[in-house]
C-alpha cells in the first residue's frame, strides 16, 4: 500500500510540474505579445511625430513664402512694413524715405569681405614671413596685402549674394 501511495505521490507532482511550466510557458508568450504590441504602438507613434513634424514645417514654409509675397508687394507698392517671425526680422521701407534704395532683409554673422580679410591676412602673412628673410617684415607686408586681396574679394561676393548694393 506504500509503494502505490509513493507511486500516485510521485505522478501526482510529475504532473502538476508539467502542468506549471505549460503555465509559464503561456504567460511568457503572451507577455511577448503585449511587448511586440508596445513596440509596434512606439514605432507607429514615432511615424506619426515625424509626419506632424514635417506638415508643420511645410505650413511655416508656406507662411514663409505668403510674406515674401507680401513684402515684394509692399516694396512695389512703397508702403513701410515691418515682420518678426521664425528667428528673422525684415523690413521693407519706402523708397522716397531712403533716396530710392531698395530695402534688404536684415542679415547677422559675418559678411564675405570680413571673412575674406581675416582669411587672405592670414594667408598673407604666413606667406609673407616664408619669403622674406626678416620674418616679421615679410609677415606685415604679406598680411595687409592678403587682408586687401580677400577683401576686395569677398566684397565682390557680398555684391553678388545682395548683402551690399552693386556699383551703379
Amino acid at each position: 500500500m506504500k509503494k502505490i501511495l509513493v507511486v500516485i505521490a510521485l505522478s501526482s507532482s510529475v504532473l502538476f510540474a508539467c502542468n506549471n511550466k505549460a503555465k509559464e510557458e503561456a504567460a511568457l508568450k503572451q507577455a511577448e505579445a503585449e511587448k511586440a504590441t508596445a513596440v509596434k504602438a512606439v514605432k507607429d507613434s514615432l511615424r506619426l511625430d515625424s509626419f506632424k513634424r514635417a506638415e508643420t514645417a511645410k505650413i511655416e514654409a508656406e507662411k514663409e513664402a505668403k510674406h515674401q509675397a507680401e513684402l515684394v508687394a509692399a516694396r512695389k507698392a512703397g508702403q513701410r512694413s515691418s515682420y518678426s517671425g521664425s528667428g528673422r526680422t525684415y523690413s521693407s521701407t519706402s523708397s522716397s524715405s531712403y533716396g530710392g534704395t531698395q530695402p534688404t532683409a536684415k542679415k547677422q554673422g559675418w559678411s564675405d569681405a570680413a571673412k575674406g580679410s581675416v582669411i587672405g591676412g592670414a594667408a598673407g602673412a604666413v606667406g609673407g614671413a616664408l619669403i622674406d628673410k626678416k620674418k616679421g617684415r615679410g609677415a606685415i607686408i604679406g598680411g595687409l596685402v592678403g587682408a586687401g586681396g580677400g577683401y576686395l574679394i569677398g566684397r565682390g561676393e557680398d555684391r553678388k549674394s545682395g548683402r551690399v548694393q552693386p556699383k551703379n
